[in-house]
Protein backbone atom coordinates (compact mmCIF):
# COMPACT_ATOMS: atom_id res chain seq x y z
CA UNK A 1 0.00 0.00 0.00
CA UNK A 2 1.35 3.43 -0.86
CA UNK A 3 0.35 6.97 -0.03
CA UNK A 4 0.73 9.64 -2.66
CA UNK A 5 0.26 13.37 -2.64
CA UNK A 6 -1.69 14.76 -5.58
CA UNK A 7 -1.10 18.40 -4.72
CA UNK A 8 0.85 19.28 -7.88
CA UNK A 9 0.52 18.34 -11.53
CA UNK A 10 -2.27 16.39 -13.16
CA UNK A 11 -3.49 12.91 -12.28
CA UNK A 12 -6.05 10.63 -13.91
CA UNK A 13 -7.34 7.53 -12.12
CA UNK A 14 -9.41 5.33 -14.41
CA UNK A 15 -11.07 1.91 -14.71
CA UNK A 16 -12.57 2.03 -11.20
CA UNK A 17 -16.00 1.72 -9.70
CA UNK A 18 -16.39 5.21 -8.26
CA UNK A 19 -18.31 5.19 -4.98
CA UNK A 20 -19.33 8.73 -4.13
CA UNK A 21 -22.37 10.68 -2.99
CA UNK A 22 -24.35 7.56 -2.17
CA UNK A 23 -23.99 6.20 -5.72
CA UNK A 24 -21.71 3.83 -7.64
CA UNK A 25 -20.48 4.55 -11.18
CA UNK A 26 -18.87 1.64 -13.03
CA UNK A 27 -15.78 2.08 -15.24
CA UNK A 28 -15.27 5.57 -13.89
CA UNK A 29 -12.41 8.01 -14.03
CA UNK A 30 -11.43 11.14 -12.11
CA UNK A 31 -9.04 13.90 -13.12
CA UNK A 32 -7.22 15.80 -10.37
CA UNK A 33 -5.12 18.88 -11.13
CA UNK A 34 -2.98 20.52 -8.44
CA UNK A 35 -4.91 18.56 -5.84
CA UNK A 36 -8.40 19.56 -6.98
CA UNK A 37 -10.93 17.46 -8.92
CA UNK A 38 -11.38 19.09 -12.35
CA UNK A 39 -13.23 16.43 -14.37
CA UNK A 40 -14.94 13.10 -13.99
CA UNK A 41 -16.67 10.60 -16.23
CA UNK A 42 -16.94 6.99 -17.36
CA UNK A 43 -15.27 4.95 -20.06
CA UNK A 44 -12.12 6.06 -21.89
CA UNK A 45 -12.94 9.72 -22.57
CA UNK A 46 -10.22 11.12 -20.35
CA UNK A 47 -7.39 13.38 -21.50
CA UNK A 48 -3.70 12.58 -20.93
CA UNK A 49 -2.17 13.62 -17.61
CA UNK A 50 1.20 13.82 -15.89
CA UNK A 51 0.32 10.60 -14.07
CA UNK A 52 -2.21 8.03 -15.25
CA UNK A 53 -3.28 5.30 -12.86
CA UNK A 54 -5.10 2.19 -14.05
CA UNK A 55 -7.11 1.27 -10.97
CA UNK A 56 -7.84 -2.24 -12.16
CA UNK A 57 -4.15 -2.90 -12.82
CA UNK A 58 -3.27 -1.92 -9.26
CA UNK A 59 -6.25 -3.17 -7.26
CA UNK A 60 -7.62 -5.87 -9.53
CA UNK A 61 -11.04 -6.54 -10.98
CA UNK A 62 -13.73 -4.68 -9.08
CA UNK A 63 -11.37 -1.93 -7.92
CA UNK A 64 -13.16 0.83 -6.02
CA UNK A 65 -12.30 4.53 -5.88
CA UNK A 66 -13.79 6.55 -3.03
CA UNK A 67 -13.24 10.01 -1.61
CA UNK A 68 -10.65 10.16 1.15
CA UNK A 69 -11.96 8.98 4.51
CA UNK A 70 -12.51 11.60 7.22
CA UNK A 71 -12.33 10.67 10.90
CA UNK A 72 -13.95 13.27 13.15
CA UNK A 73 -13.25 11.31 16.35
CA UNK A 74 -9.96 9.50 16.99
CA UNK A 75 -7.34 9.62 19.74
CA UNK A 76 -4.21 8.03 18.28
CA UNK A 77 -2.54 5.11 16.58
CA UNK A 78 0.77 3.31 15.96
CA UNK A 79 1.56 3.46 19.68
CA UNK A 80 1.10 7.25 19.83
CA UNK A 81 -1.60 9.21 21.65
CA UNK A 82 -2.84 12.48 20.16
CA UNK A 83 -2.75 14.03 23.65
CA UNK A 84 1.06 13.88 23.56
CA UNK A 85 1.79 16.62 21.04
CA UNK A 86 2.91 17.18 17.47
CA UNK A 87 5.17 14.15 16.93
CA UNK A 88 2.58 11.81 18.40
CA UNK A 89 -0.18 13.29 16.25
CA UNK A 90 1.91 12.88 13.11
CA UNK A 91 2.81 9.30 14.02
CA UNK A 92 -0.82 8.38 14.56
CA UNK A 93 -1.93 10.21 11.44
CA UNK A 94 0.63 8.33 9.31
CA UNK A 95 -0.89 5.06 10.45
CA UNK A 96 -4.47 6.09 9.76
CA UNK A 97 -3.62 7.72 6.41
CA UNK A 98 -2.25 4.38 5.23
CA UNK A 99 -5.71 2.96 6.00
CA UNK A 100 -7.50 5.58 3.91
CA UNK A 101 -8.06 8.41 6.40
CA UNK A 102 -6.80 11.41 4.44
CA UNK A 103 -8.08 14.03 6.92
CA UNK A 104 -8.87 13.84 10.61
CA UNK A 105 -10.00 15.79 13.61
CA UNK A 106 -7.65 15.23 16.56
CA UNK A 107 -9.59 14.13 19.64
CA UNK A 108 -8.39 14.94 23.15
CA UNK A 109 -9.50 13.13 26.30
CA UNK A 110 -10.38 14.82 29.56
CA UNK A 111 -7.59 16.79 31.21
CA UNK A 112 -7.36 20.01 33.25
CA UNK A 113 -8.66 23.01 31.29
CA UNK A 114 -5.27 24.71 31.04
CA UNK A 115 -3.68 21.51 29.77
CA UNK A 116 -6.43 21.12 27.18
CA UNK A 117 -6.03 24.77 26.15
CA UNK A 118 -2.33 24.16 25.48
CA UNK A 119 -3.12 21.06 23.42
CA UNK A 120 -5.82 22.83 21.44
CA UNK A 121 -3.39 25.68 20.66
CA UNK A 122 -0.78 23.19 19.45
CA UNK A 123 -3.35 21.56 17.17
CA UNK A 124 -4.38 24.99 15.88
CA UNK A 125 -0.75 25.57 14.86
CA UNK A 126 -0.62 22.12 13.29
CA UNK A 127 -3.59 22.86 11.01
CA UNK A 128 -1.42 25.52 9.35
CA UNK A 129 1.43 23.12 8.54
CA UNK A 130 -0.25 19.70 8.18
CA UNK A 131 -3.18 19.82 5.73
CA UNK A 132 -4.53 16.46 6.93
CA UNK A 133 -5.21 17.82 10.44
CA UNK A 134 -8.64 19.48 10.43
CA UNK A 135 -8.63 20.72 14.02
CA UNK A 136 -9.46 19.40 17.45
CA UNK A 137 -12.29 17.61 19.23
CA UNK A 138 -12.69 18.06 22.96
CA UNK A 139 -14.13 14.85 24.35
CA UNK A 140 -14.36 16.26 27.84
CA UNK A 141 -14.08 17.61 30.46
CA UNK A 142 -17.82 18.47 30.41
CA UNK A 143 -19.06 14.89 30.80
CA UNK A 144 -21.38 13.00 33.15
CA UNK A 145 -19.35 11.26 35.90
CA UNK A 146 -21.74 8.30 35.72
CA UNK A 147 -20.84 7.77 32.05
CA UNK A 148 -17.16 8.70 32.21
CA UNK A 149 -15.99 5.65 30.28
CA UNK A 150 -12.23 5.89 29.89
CA UNK A 151 -12.08 9.49 31.13
CA UNK A 152 -10.57 10.25 34.54
CA UNK A 153 -13.60 11.06 36.74
CA UNK A 154 -11.72 13.43 39.04
CA UNK A 155 -11.00 15.75 36.10
CA UNK A 156 -14.61 16.08 34.94
CA UNK A 157 -16.32 19.42 35.58
CA UNK A 158 -19.43 21.42 34.83
CA UNK A 159 -19.24 23.71 31.81
CA UNK A 160 -18.90 27.36 32.77
CA UNK A 161 -18.92 30.12 30.19
CA UNK A 162 -15.36 30.98 31.21
CA UNK A 163 -13.99 27.43 30.80
CA UNK A 164 -15.74 26.94 27.46
CA UNK A 165 -14.45 30.30 26.19
CA UNK A 166 -10.92 29.50 27.35
CA UNK A 167 -10.86 26.33 25.26
CA UNK A 168 -12.55 27.78 22.18
CA UNK A 169 -10.29 30.85 22.22
CA UNK A 170 -7.18 28.66 22.50
CA UNK A 171 -8.24 26.88 19.31
CA UNK A 172 -8.47 30.11 17.30
CA UNK A 173 -11.39 28.75 15.30
CA UNK A 174 -10.03 25.20 14.90
CA UNK A 175 -12.04 23.42 17.61
CA UNK A 176 -14.32 21.37 15.36
CA UNK A 177 -16.47 19.67 17.98
CA UNK A 178 -16.99 19.60 21.73
CA UNK A 179 -18.67 16.63 23.42
CA UNK A 180 -20.90 17.67 26.30
CA UNK A 181 -23.44 16.13 28.66
CA UNK A 182 -26.33 18.56 28.23
CA UNK A 183 -27.95 17.74 31.59
CA UNK A 184 -25.01 19.22 33.51
CA UNK A 185 -25.57 22.63 35.11
CA UNK A 186 -24.90 25.14 32.34
CA UNK A 187 -24.93 22.43 29.67
CA UNK A 188 -27.56 23.90 27.37
CA UNK A 189 -26.02 27.38 27.60
CA UNK A 190 -22.61 25.87 26.82
CA UNK A 191 -24.04 24.21 23.71
CA UNK A 192 -25.30 27.60 22.50
CA UNK A 193 -21.88 29.12 23.25
CA UNK A 194 -20.03 26.37 21.35
CA UNK A 195 -22.28 26.65 18.31
CA UNK A 196 -22.10 30.46 18.31
CA UNK A 197 -18.32 30.13 18.07
CA UNK A 198 -18.62 28.06 14.90
CA UNK A 199 -17.92 24.66 16.45
CA UNK A 200 -20.17 21.62 16.51
CA UNK A 201 -21.62 20.67 19.88
CA UNK A 202 -21.94 16.93 20.39
CA UNK A 203 -24.13 15.14 22.94
CA UNK A 204 -22.22 12.34 24.63
CA UNK A 205 -20.95 10.71 27.84
CA UNK A 206 -24.35 11.64 29.18
CA UNK A 207 -27.24 10.51 31.34
CA UNK A 208 -29.67 12.60 29.26
CA UNK A 209 -33.14 11.29 28.62
CA UNK A 210 -34.84 11.87 25.26
CA UNK A 211 -36.37 15.20 26.32
CA UNK A 212 -33.01 16.57 27.45
CA UNK A 213 -31.38 15.38 24.22
CA UNK A 214 -34.11 17.11 22.21
CA UNK A 215 -33.47 20.31 24.16
CA UNK A 216 -29.76 20.00 23.36
CA UNK A 217 -30.46 19.57 19.65
CA UNK A 218 -32.87 22.49 19.70
CA UNK A 219 -30.08 24.56 21.30
CA UNK A 220 -27.85 23.69 18.35
CA UNK A 221 -26.09 20.40 19.16
CA UNK A 222 -25.69 18.53 15.89
CA UNK A 223 -23.65 15.37 16.64
CA UNK A 224 -24.25 12.34 18.87
CA UNK A 225 -20.89 11.10 20.19
CA UNK A 226 -20.41 7.35 19.52
CA UNK A 227 -24.08 6.40 19.52
CA UNK A 228 -25.17 3.94 22.23
CA UNK A 229 -21.83 4.11 24.05
CA UNK A 230 -21.59 6.10 27.30
CA UNK A 231 -25.29 7.01 27.30
CA UNK A 232 -28.66 5.46 28.19
CA UNK A 233 -29.82 2.83 25.74
CA UNK A 234 -33.24 2.42 24.13
CA UNK A 235 -36.08 1.30 26.38
CA UNK A 236 -39.64 1.09 25.10
CA UNK A 237 -40.78 3.63 27.70
CA UNK A 238 -37.54 5.60 27.80
CA UNK A 239 -36.26 6.10 24.24
CA UNK A 240 -33.12 7.95 25.31
CA UNK A 241 -30.74 10.14 23.31
CA UNK A 242 -30.14 7.70 20.42
CA UNK A 243 -33.73 7.72 19.21
CA UNK A 244 -33.94 11.47 19.82
CA UNK A 245 -30.93 11.92 17.55
CA UNK A 246 -32.18 9.48 14.93
CA UNK A 247 -35.49 11.36 14.72
CA UNK A 248 -33.80 14.75 14.22
CA UNK A 249 -32.63 15.44 10.67
CA UNK A 250 -30.20 18.05 11.94
CA UNK A 251 -28.13 15.48 13.85
CA UNK A 252 -25.28 13.21 12.71
CA UNK A 253 -24.80 10.01 14.71
CA UNK A 254 -21.23 8.81 15.22
CA UNK A 255 -20.85 5.02 15.12
CA UNK A 256 -17.89 2.80 15.99
CA UNK A 257 -18.25 -0.17 13.64
CA UNK A 258 -15.73 -2.51 15.26
CA UNK A 259 -18.19 -5.22 16.42
CA UNK A 260 -17.07 -4.42 19.99
CA UNK A 261 -18.69 -1.06 20.68
CA UNK A 262 -21.69 -2.03 18.56
CA UNK A 263 -23.06 -5.43 17.61
CA UNK A 264 -23.40 -5.82 13.82
CA UNK A 265 -27.20 -5.80 14.12
CA UNK A 266 -26.96 -2.45 15.90
CA UNK A 267 -24.58 -1.06 13.27
CA UNK A 268 -27.25 -1.85 10.66
CA UNK A 269 -29.96 -0.40 12.91
CA UNK A 270 -28.14 2.94 13.21
CA UNK A 271 -27.86 3.24 9.42
CA UNK A 272 -31.50 2.25 8.91
CA UNK A 273 -32.68 4.71 11.57
CA UNK A 274 -30.70 7.73 10.35
CA UNK A 275 -30.08 7.37 6.59
CA UNK A 276 -27.39 9.74 5.34
CA UNK A 277 -26.64 10.88 8.91
CA UNK A 278 -24.13 8.32 10.18
CA UNK A 279 -20.43 9.15 10.57
CA UNK A 280 -18.22 6.09 10.94
CA UNK A 281 -15.52 7.08 13.40
CA UNK A 282 -12.61 5.08 14.80
CA UNK A 283 -12.41 6.47 18.37
CA UNK A 284 -9.00 4.83 17.97
CA UNK A 285 -6.45 5.07 20.75
CA UNK A 286 -2.70 4.54 20.60
CA UNK A 287 -2.96 0.76 20.15
CA UNK A 288 -4.57 1.05 16.70
CA UNK A 289 -2.13 -0.57 14.28
CA UNK A 290 0.02 -1.65 17.21
CA UNK A 291 0.38 -4.61 19.55
CA UNK A 292 -1.70 -5.71 22.51
CA UNK A 293 -0.38 -4.47 25.84
CA UNK A 294 -0.54 -1.54 28.26
CA UNK A 295 -1.21 2.02 27.11
CA UNK A 296 -2.18 5.39 28.57
CA UNK A 297 -5.30 7.19 27.38
CA UNK A 298 -4.94 10.60 28.96
CA UNK A 299 -4.87 9.99 32.72
CA UNK A 300 -6.32 6.47 32.39
CA UNK A 301 -4.26 3.28 32.22
CA UNK A 302 -5.53 0.90 29.54
CA UNK A 303 -4.87 -2.72 28.64
CA UNK A 304 -5.42 -3.97 25.09
CA UNK A 305 -6.15 -7.69 24.83
CA UNK A 306 -6.96 -9.29 21.48
CA UNK A 307 -7.44 -5.84 20.00
CA UNK A 308 -10.00 -4.71 22.63
CA UNK A 309 -9.00 -1.76 24.83
CA UNK A 310 -10.35 -1.54 28.38
CA UNK A 311 -9.57 0.76 31.31
CA UNK A 312 -7.59 -1.05 34.00
CA UNK A 313 -9.54 0.37 36.95
CA UNK A 314 -13.14 0.10 35.69
CA UNK A 315 -13.10 -2.35 32.78
CA UNK A 316 -14.82 0.24 30.57
CA UNK A 317 -14.13 0.06 26.85
CA UNK A 318 -11.34 2.60 26.32
CA UNK A 319 -11.48 3.69 22.72
CA UNK A 320 -10.81 1.23 19.92
CA UNK A 321 -8.02 -0.20 17.81
CA UNK A 322 -10.08 0.46 14.68
CA UNK A 323 -9.03 1.95 11.35
CA UNK A 324 -11.57 3.34 8.91
CA UNK A 325 -10.98 0.71 6.22
CA UNK A 326 -11.91 -1.95 8.78
CA UNK A 327 -14.95 0.12 9.80
CA UNK A 328 -16.03 0.08 6.14
CA UNK A 329 -15.62 -3.69 5.99
CA UNK A 330 -17.53 -4.23 9.24
CA UNK A 331 -20.40 -1.99 8.14
CA UNK A 332 -20.75 -3.80 4.82
CA UNK A 333 -20.56 -7.15 6.63
CA UNK A 334 -23.40 -5.93 8.86
CA UNK A 335 -25.57 -5.42 5.78
CA UNK A 336 -25.05 -1.72 5.12
CA UNK A 337 -25.01 -1.04 1.34
CA UNK A 338 -21.51 -0.15 0.13
CA UNK A 339 -22.44 3.32 -1.10
CA UNK A 340 -24.05 4.18 2.24
CA UNK A 341 -21.08 2.89 4.22
CA UNK A 342 -18.66 4.96 2.10
CA UNK A 343 -20.87 8.03 2.54
CA UNK A 344 -20.54 7.54 6.32
CA UNK A 345 -16.74 7.72 6.00
CA UNK A 346 -16.63 10.70 3.66
CA UNK A 347 -19.49 13.06 2.90
CA UNK A 348 -21.34 12.82 6.22
CA UNK A 349 -18.40 13.44 8.58
CA UNK A 350 -17.23 16.32 6.36
CA UNK A 351 -20.68 17.89 6.61
CA UNK A 352 -20.83 17.29 10.37
CA UNK A 353 -17.87 19.61 10.94
CA UNK A 354 -18.89 22.14 8.31
CA UNK A 355 -16.42 21.09 5.62
CA UNK A 356 -18.80 19.43 3.16
CA UNK A 357 -18.20 21.95 0.37
CA UNK A 358 -14.57 20.95 -0.13
CA UNK A 359 -14.15 17.49 1.41
CA UNK A 360 -15.86 14.12 1.34
CA UNK A 361 -16.59 13.88 -2.39
CA UNK A 362 -14.94 13.41 -5.77
CA UNK A 363 -16.98 16.08 -7.50
CA UNK A 364 -15.55 18.92 -9.59
CA UNK A 365 -14.06 21.65 -7.43
CA UNK A 366 -13.54 19.45 -4.37
CA UNK A 367 -10.14 18.56 -2.97
CA UNK A 368 -8.61 15.50 -4.62
CA UNK A 369 -8.47 13.16 -1.64
CA UNK A 370 -9.06 9.62 -2.88
CA UNK A 371 -8.73 6.01 -1.75
CA UNK A 372 -8.31 3.04 -4.07
CA UNK A 373 -9.56 -0.27 -2.64
CA UNK A 374 -9.71 -3.77 -4.02
CA UNK A 375 -12.93 -5.76 -4.21
CA UNK A 376 -12.29 -7.06 -0.67
CA UNK A 377 -12.18 -3.45 0.60
CA UNK A 378 -8.45 -3.50 1.26
CA UNK A 379 -6.66 -0.19 0.70
CA UNK A 380 -4.33 -0.27 -2.32
CA UNK A 381 -3.38 3.40 -2.65
CA UNK A 382 -4.21 6.75 -1.05
CA UNK A 383 -4.00 10.23 -2.52
CA UNK A 384 -4.32 13.43 -0.51
CA UNK A 385 -4.87 16.90 -1.87
CA UNK A 386 -3.63 20.31 -0.68
CA UNK A 387 -4.49 22.36 2.35
CA UNK A 388 -8.12 23.20 3.00
CA UNK A 389 -8.50 26.96 2.71
CA UNK A 390 -10.97 28.10 5.37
Amino acid sequence: MSTHSSATGSLVIHSARIVDGGEIADDGWVRIEDGVVTARGTGAEWAPADEVVDAAAIAGHGALLTPGFIDIHGHGGAGASFDDGVDAIRTGRDLHRAHGTTRAVVSLVTAPVESLARSVAIIADLTETDPDVLGSHLEGPFLDPGHHGAHEPSLLRHPTAEAVARLLDAGRGTVRQVTIAPELPGGIDAIRQIVAAGSAAAVGHTDADAATAVAAFDAGASILTHAFNAMPGIHHRAPGPVLAAAADHRVVLEAIADNVHLDPHVIKLVFDSAPGRVALITDAMAAAGSADGHYDLGAVSVTVDNGVARADDTGSIAGSTLTQDVALHRAVQAGVPLAEAVQALTETPARAIGRGAALGGLRIGMLGDAVLLDAELRVARVWSGPALVI
